[in-house]
């Protein structure tokens, strides 16, 4: 049994934090309002970027996951709680003398900067153009070089209950296709997100970084098409790149997760027909 801090308890920390207290962990979820956290899981209102609110961190913490999310999509939202936020709980830790055998962060495959198709794993550079990828970067060197063990998780794009937009547009005939060459995309589901992080948090050595996405980097487009066929609506229209604009400014890469699944991590949902089929198969009629 582990004492557990959930640093940013959303989407995702509160399916984590299910699945840890039913393993007999205890566990505290840290949010702003930490109102409507699972049963069994302690809450614990804080704001990670006013460090007045971390001075009294629950005791003898062996495990913190730090999993929060900005409010806004600018810059200086990801660098308050993806850089200054995580220094603030490090400073609190080393301040009350806690020695946290882990610290797990999850980060985004939004560093890598690749655009052509290229395959990526975790020794492929990383250099984001964008203020996303930079500030996520900057996070990761600084857990890193912090004196706690750390493991860095860069998650795809996370779809599941209630994120079910790409479902949507289709369904509405809102979706569209872009000409050309296949256009990548890497995601994975929700419940492979906490099956994931509870994976390596009972790993006996992980390594201190993963990639996090399912077994299968799929074209946008044959996504949006699998799903048009599945819901028996029309399939998306096709816009040419030229007329799209800035709405073509996109990543574009093949993330590979071969260092996950030798870890030993079993996916749910390798691909996403698994994913999106069970999220039709519960909306079904």
């Amino acid at each position: 049994m582990a004492r557990v801090l959930i640093a940013g308890c959303g989407y995702v920390g509160t399916a984590l934090a299910e699945r840890l207290v039913a393993e007999g962990h205890v566990v505290w979820g840290l949010r702003r309002h930490p109102e409507g956290l699972p049963p069994g899981v302690r809450p614990l209102a804080a704001d990670l970027t006013d460090p007045g609110t971390l001075r009294n961190l629950p005791s003898g913490l062996e495990c913190v996951v730090y999993m929060a999310a900005p409010d806004r999509l600018d810059d200086e939202a990801y660098r308050s709680i993806y850089v200054e936020g995580l220094s603030h709980v490090l400073d609190a830790l080393r301040r009350q003398g806690q020695e946290p055998r882990r610290i797990f962060f999850t980060s985004s495959t939004v560093v890598y900067a690749q655009a052509n198709g290229e395959w990526v794993d975790e020794r492929s550079p990383t250099e984001p153009v964008h203020f996303s990828g930079t500030r996520m970067l900057e996070a990761e060197r600084l857990l890193l070089g912090s004196p706690f063990p750390a493991t860095i998780l860069r998650l795809g794009g996370i779809y599941g209950p209630g994120r079910v937009g790409r479902i949507e547009r289709v369904r509405r005939g809102e979706a569209v296709c872009i000409d050309g060459p296949p256009t990548y995309t890497n995601r994975i589901h929700h419940d492979d997100c906490a099956g994931a992080l509870q994976h390596l948090m009972a790993h006996p050595q992980p390594e201190d970084l993963y990639i996090g996405v399912d077994d299968e980097p799929a074209d946008e487009c044959a996504v949006l098409r699998w799903l048009a066929a599945q819901l028996g609506v029309p399939l998306p229209r096709v816009e040419r790149s030229a007329d799209l604009g800035p709405r073509r400014q996109r990543g574009n890469k093949r993330c590979r997760n071969a260092r996950l699944v030798a870890s030993g991590y079993i996916f749910r949902y390798p691909t996403f027909r698994d994913g999106y089929g069970a999220l039709l198969s519960c909306s079904a009629p």
